[in-house]
């Protein structure tokens, strides 16, 4: 007994001890990724600098201290981050000019017209940029289409085929369970009621879908047709043809690429470039590299930049039900009002990503960008999305900036709402009974049974007192009439670039071209710009990692993929606040 005691001991001993070496092996290990990432780069002569046109670009990139621990993706590469790389290498004597490997890009069209613009103005300096791609998505082509040489593999693929949208629809999946809708709303055009009520697009949508796609497409081939020197018609022909399959000598010959080439090949070229001899390394620079580049300091007082992405919701407990990322109104109320109040910061600028939400979320955020406004410049700049509840939380904005390519507009209102009373009482066999003091005592129970006519009169009323508000907010913001506005509402989605003709927007560019405007509304000569909310830290990401449910919720979306977004439509269609306003959950254009 006394041999057992003293082995378990010896055991339990030994446990702590590796537990206590582990955990501060692993601690030392991320301090030492810290302050590799703190160190300043030191650029060497005859540099390039490399952009990976992989994966998803989001708004806002952050350290992925985790992934760099355990060997994932070092880092999930934000747009501020590509191009405040590219601007800095603009600038920068040592870099002589940029490399592109293509690949599998995922992001909207008018994020990749943001970073294709940052790289068209970077060539403005005289520096070349060169481009190389084993396989060619449409995106990663329309973005590296800007080079001055464009090279692929010569057994590789280019992805050339149009634009589409192909809507999905679950009103007859649900019926299977029991489960149908019951739509109130206002706007002819707001169709992110259909995907529960209808099997196909209306006309009102169909028109409204066939005009944005049809001008992104014509933006996307104007602008390759421009870098490229091959006509529009020929551009159309070859997506007509679904090029992706053709020999790679049919896209030399119509002049899509320069050269068919191998990946090492690639660097024989550069170095003939960078004027190398054929054993010299060549200088790379990664975007991650380049956020630690020392540049010169910036004096003057600060433009913040506020980063609002995803579906607008009240709080935290909402988000944390909706999954995903949420531009929370409880949250965002609270960072503007700190921002309002921080008399070093003279200007604000608010990225928004977004295709909507709540409806009195989307007015609290409303309330706050007003107050903001009343004390500094307050300008909007417009990512992918920036439509419904969104455009009610930039309408009273100083100046509003969007893409060509940007989704904006959608003002109006719906309620949908889920009458599960098959599901329960039919399918699974729940019965129901009542004793009430009033008429309308069992309102809103479609656990029990669909809204009757005098519920769904009640229920218009209110959407349409919504939509009424949203109006009035577009008006006073726009300085518009209530009938300008009416005609150019009624939930439709309009591109970047048709809004700015109904002065939905009032500028195109990007986000330098929103921080520009904010500086010359405040008067500012010199600025600099901070960015809020400060990207997570590494405690945070730690502690966020050890959650159950952003663990779960992680891998949902990586196994269901595109499947994810659906999967989640349907798991909180009952959790959501009753009056939305947001253009479709899944536009699915691609």
């Amino acid at each position: 007994m006394k041999d057992f005691l003293k082995y378990m001991a010896a055991t339990v001993l030994g446990m702590i001890l590796y537990g206590t070496i582990m955990v501060a092996f692993g601690m030392m290990s991320i301090v030492g990724i810290m302050a590799s990432g703190q160190a300043k780069t030191q650029v060497e002569d005859n540099s390039v600098l490399v952009l990976q046109l992989n994966g998803e670009i989001t708004d806002q990139g952050q350290d992925n201290i985790i992934g760099r621990f355990t060997g994932g993706d070092i880092n999930q590469m934000g747009l501020n981050e590509m191009t405040n790389a590219i601007n800095k290498a603009k600038t920068n004597d040592k870099i002589k000019g940029i490399y592109i490997e293509a690949g599998a890009l995922s992001c909207g069209y008018a994020t990749l017209q943001e970073l294709r613009e940052t790289l068209a103005d970077f060539r403005k300096s005289g520096k070349w940029i060169v481009t190389y791609g084993d396989t060619y998505t449409q995106g990663a082509y329309y973005v590296a289409s800007v080079a001055d040489k464009v090279y692929i593999n010569p057994k590789g693929m280019l992805d050339w085929h149009g634009l589409a949208s192909q809507p999905v629809f679950y009103k007859d999946m649900l019926a299977k369970f029991g489960v149908k809708f019951q739509v109130v709303k206002v706007g002819s055009y707001k169709s992110a009621t259909e995907v529960y009520t209808e099997e196909k697009m209306s006309d009102a949508n169909r028109q409204q879908v066939s005009a944005f796609i049809g001008g992104t497409w014509k933006n996307i081939c104007q602008a390759v047709s421009k870098s490229r020197g091959v006509s529009v018609d020929s551009l159309n022909s070859w997506a007509d043809r679904c090029i992706m399959f053709d020999d790679t000598e049919n896209l030399k010959r119509a002049k899509l690429v320069d050269g068919l080439i191998y990946s090492d090949e690639v660097k024989g070229t550069i170095k003939k470039m960078l004027k190398l001899k054929d054993d010299d390394d060549i200088a790379q620079l990664s975007v991650s590299d380049m956020q630690t580049v020392k540049e010169e300091s910036s004096d003057g007082a600060e433009i913040a930049v506020y980063y609002a992405s995803g579906s607008i919701v009240q709080d935290n407990t909402t988000a944390t039900i909706s999954g995903g990322n949420n531009i929370v109104a409880t949250t965002v109320c609270k960072d503007l009002e700190r921002l309002m109040n921080d008399d070093d910061i003279k200007a604000v600028v608010i990225r928004v990503n977004s295709g909507g939400g709540d409806a009195y979320a989307s007015e609290q955020i409303w309330h706050q960008v007003s107050k903001l406004k009343a004390k500094k410049p307050v300008v909007i700049s417009m990512g992918d999305y920036a439509a419904s509840g969104a455009y009610y939380m930039s309408a009273p904005a100083s100046w509003i900036v969007a893409q060509p390519n940007t989704l904006t507009g959608s003002i109006g209102i719906f309620a949908a709402i889920p009458d599960m009373s098959g599901l329960i009482t039919q399918k699974l066999g729940v019965k129901f009974d009542e004793v009430k003091t009033n008429r309308n005592s069992t309102f809103g129970n479609t656990m029990a049974r669909p809204f009757n006519e005098e519920e769904l009169g009640i229920m218009q009323s209110y959407v349409n007192r919504g939509y009424k508000l949203f109006r009035q907010r577009v008006v006073d913001g726009r300085h518009l009439s209530t009938e300008a506005v009416e005609r150019i509402a009624q939930g439709r989605v309009w591109l970047g670039s048709d809004a700015l003709k109904i002065k939905l927007v009032d500028e195109l560019g990007g986000l330098d071209a929103a921080i520009a405007k904010a500086a010359k509304l405040a008067k500012m000569d010199k600025w600099q710009t901070g960015e809020y909310p400060a990207p997570p830290s590494w405690a945070d990401q730690i502690l966020g990692s050890m959650s159950k449910g952003n663990y779960l919720d992680e891998q949902l979306r990586a196994n269901l993929a595109e499947f994810y977004e659906p999967y989640m439509l349907l798991k909180n269609m009952n959790s959501r606040e009753m009056l939305q306003a947001r253009v479709p959950f899944i536009i699915n254009m691609k």
